[in-house]
């Protein structure tokens, strides 16, 4: 039988007080998982906690900056002194800056970088010792579609997230033979309140025109949902994925595999 319970596994999915990252560690939740997590700031934590609490999930918080190494470090090591070993990273921590290219500061340009690429390597890092003890480890990068894609504004997470990829990519090249499995998730347009505004309805009942430019690309059709990822998300931690090993998985209802529509 194949075997996607999470029971008995502890999961670390960063930055997961809401959004995407805190759907991911819901579904690991349902599956059977002890989930613990970080965000930038107590408040962020405390909010989190008591959304998990809503959910009937007994979640810890840590607050801890996925780019500070002494940070980290300290967090791993004090979730395996109160919680265990992490059996499941999820990368999840991350942000954009939407600005043109040539606009765009050189500080502003490395604070992307630095959450969205470094801090995934950073938090790897410090679980990958305890996994190559224990013989057995997931680790799942949140990735983008513009870890292939291009789009304009949106130089510095392209180039994070395509570096991402393939940190993924070598993390498996590398610790595969321990028995660690690296893979990525490639979120397509998601529906979270963050990307609300861009879904409301216009003044004379149109879809506003960004809501209407990804529906005409997404083959499905509509926008996804956190909860599209949550099976995805269990596959990769589960070990129904044990010889999937540098894979990104694109949930995006199609775009990538999708030309568009010819012009009427």
């Amino acid at each position: 039988m194949v075997n996607f319970s999470l029971e008995g596994k502890l999961a670390l999915v960063t930055g997961a007080s809401y959004g995407i990252g805190f759907a991911l560690a819901k579904a690991f939740a349902d599956a059977g998982a002890k989930v613990v997590f970080n965000d930038i700031s107590q408040e962020m934590v405390d909010k989190g906690i008591a959304a998990y609490k809503a959910e009937g999930i007994d979640a810890k918080g840590y607050v801890c900056d996925v780019t500070s190494e002494d940070q980290v470090n300290a967090m791993v090591a004090q979730i395996e002194a109160e919680v265990g070993v992490i059996d499941v990273l999820v990368n999840n921590a991350g942000i954009i800056k939407r600005m043109p290219m040539h606009e765009m500061s050189a500080a502003d340009f490395r604070q992307v970088i630095d959450i969205d690429l470094n801090g995934p390597f950073i938090v790897a890092k410090a679980v990958i010792p305890s996994m190559l003890k224990k013989g057995a480890g997931k680790i799942i990068n949140i990735c983008s579609m513009m870890s292939e894609l291009g789009r304009e504004t949106v130089a510095a997470y392209a180039a994070a997230k395509g570096g991402l990829k393939m940190l993924t990519k070598n993390i498996a090249s590398e610790y595969g033979e321990f028995n660690i499995q690296c893979n990525g998730i490639g979120p397509g347009y998601i529906a979270t309140p963050q990307t609300a505004p861009l879904r409301e309805i216009q003044p004379d009942g149109s879809r506003h025109p960004f809501d209407s430019f990804i529906i005409a690309k997404t083959p499905a059709a509509r926008w996804g949902t956190p909860e599209d990822l949550a099976g995805p998300a269990v596959f990769l931690a589960s070990e129904a994925s044990n010889f999937v090993n540098g894979h990104i998985l694109y949930v995006d209802g199609g775009i990538l595999a999708y030309i568009g529509k010819q012009p009427k």
